[in-house]
């Protein structure tokens, strides 16, 4: 299986390792992660303004140049997908939109929402499966006690992402589960992290992330996993928790035995 990857901004900068992880673990399972070779920051905010073409356009340039391979275009980021994900629903279902964009790139082939955007954990669950994914687990993470946090933008709006069920989802308790480890349901797993307001708010996010981690170890979660890096460098700012927190790639590779992940 290859797949078209939009890796984003954040996982070819700070988040290398993630992204490294992601590629191992991918390589293990026996699907390829082929990076299109001219992507461009999808923006990372969706635009909610029907008339807001520009920043639309790299998304949909990275849409084509998967449609025109004939694969699924991946993401790693939540961000990233949430983006590319709207945007593409945009080009399927909103004729005044496609117009406009194919006005400005003159496309041979006007593009109108052909590609599936499928995150990286939908490629876990839907393609691999987790019995295969199970069965090739090499370093259980036996006795592991793991939250998985969701956030915002993977889930909603659920008409459009069509994850998971946005109240209940269990991608990744079911990841977690297959790693060997035990997954722990506590009440703010789809709680905001606080988000896009820690530039305007800091103080704001930070109080939030530390209400998301003091509720899962609450619940008895030793550790939360999420696929956004912004939820990520979010938890990570409340410092000397006793809850860790990790990217789902990372202990991905560290139970399919590609690495050893430091504590």
């Amino acid at each position: 299986m290859k797949y078209s990857y939009f890796p984003g901004c954040t996982l070819k900068t700070r988040g290398k390792d993630l992204d490294k992880w992601g590629r191992a673990a991918a390589q293990k399972l026996g699907f390829e992660l082929e990076e299109l070779p001219e992507w461009q920051c999808c923006g990372a905010v969706y635009p909610q303004a029907t008339d807001e073409i520009a920043t639309r356009l790299s998304s949909v340039r990275a849409l084509m140049a998967a449609r025109d391979l004939g694969q699924d275009l991946v993401t790693l980021c939540s961000a990233c997908h949430h983006v590319i994900r709207r945007v593409n629903g945009d080009m399927r279902r909103n004729a005044d939109i496609a117009g406009r964009v194919a006005n400005y790139l003159q496309p041979e082939v006007p593009y109108a929402g052909e590609t599936r955007v499928a995150h990286y954990l939908e490629v876990l669950r839907d393609d691999v499966g987790f019995e295969t994914i199970k069965a090739s687990v090499e370093a259980p993470l036996k006795g592991l006690k793991i939250g998985a946090y969701y956030g915002c933008m993977l889930l909603r709006p659920s008409m459009e992402m069509e994850m998971d069920d946005p109240e209940n989802p269990s991608v990744m308790e079911d990841l977690i589960a297959a790693l060997g480890a035990q997954p722990v349901y506590y009440a703010m797993r789809n709680e905001c992290c606080g988000g896009y307001v820690a530039l305007e708010n800091a103080d704001y996010a930070y109080r939030q992330s530390q209400k998301v981690l003091d509720n899962a170890w609450n619940a008895g979660a030793e550790v939360l996993i999420t696929a956004c890096p912004l939820c990520m460098y979010n938890l990570t700012r409340v410092k000397d928790h006793p809850v860790q927190v990790k990217y789902f790639t990372e202990l991905l590779a560290q139970a399919l035995g590609i690495q050893e992940v430091s504590a």
